[in-house]
């Protein structure tokens, strides 16, 4: 006979900065209940923000999707119920009042983890902020505070070579995509 459990992926909403809350809300539930084998993966997807403050370089994650959590289940008997009624969760996307959750297409399911991998391993390789000819201002190390242009990209070291005009000679300076900003 075929296994009747299957799941799809639903979007649950929840109170928006509070998605890591609710995730983990929902896994111990749903682990209290003894309800594993019905919800096998709660995701907030989010990215990897990378900030320079004070010299000092910043990860932070950051929510792709403010206010909603994604759950891979088989929204059964009292699933859904136990689900609304987490702390912080709003309810289901795609409901009518009252109506029944409605799972993600495949597609958008891809799309969305797709982008959840994707930043995982794209995290270093993000794409180039900077392009060649650029005017890019120095905003850590020596020549903090000089303007400059982007001559050269170098994606793996993550570095820049940029021409700063130091006391009217024009002089190539590399630097870490992390020390200049655009301007």
């Amino acid at each position: 006979m075929a296994d009747n459990n299957v799941k799809k992926w639903y979007v649950v909403r929840a109170v928006s900065g509070q998605e890591n809350k609710v995730k983990a809300y929902i896994e111990t539930e749903i682990a209290r209940l003894g309800m594993s084998d019905y919800v096998s993966q709660v995701l907030v997807p989010t990215e990897k923000v990378v900030s320079v403050k004070d010299g000092k370089k910043l990860v932070k994650e950051k929510v792709y999707f403010p206010g909603y959590v994604m759950i891979e289940a088989n929204l059964v008997g009292e699933i859904p119920h136990i689900i609304k009624s987490i702390t912080s969760v709003i309810g289901f996307l795609g409901e009518t009042k009252g109506g029944e959750p409605v799972p993600l297409r495949l597609s958008e399911v891809n799309r969305m983890l797709g982008k959840v991998d994707e930043l995982a391993v794209n995290t270093d390789t993000k794409s180039i902020p900077f392009s060649l000819g650029e005017t890019i201002k120095v905003i850590d190390g020596p020549f903090n505070g000089f303007n400059g242009s982007v001559e050269k990209i170098n994606e793996e070291k993550r570095k820049l070579e940029v021409m700063v005009k130091i006391f009217g000679r024009k002089t190539p300076l590399e630097l870490s995509f992390m020390q200049v900003e655009k301007v």
